[in-house]
């Protein structure tokens, strides 16, 4: 397995392991405090708004670490 591989496999477990852990945590949760469907289904919008802000920011932090990292080290 070459190095490429193995980076691309442990990103995606990355990714499988964090959307698990924002399911488990913040989804499940917010989908058992509430009982008409319409609630339920605003829950989950506002549940992926929310998720996308979170990769959003992670995605910027990341950029920015990868261009300030040669002038820090």
């Amino acid at each position: 397995m070459s190095n490429t591989t193995v980076t691309y496999v442990v990103g995606a477990g990355c990714a499988v392991i964090g959307l698990v852990a924002f399911c488990t945590l913040i989804l499940v949760p917010a989908l058992t405090a509430y009982r008409r469907p319409f609630e339920r289904i605003a829950v989950v919008v506002l549940s992926v708004y929310v998720l996308a802000a979170l990769v959003g920011v992670g995605i910027l932090v990341g950029a920015l670490v990868i261009l300030e990292w040669p002038r820090v080290f």
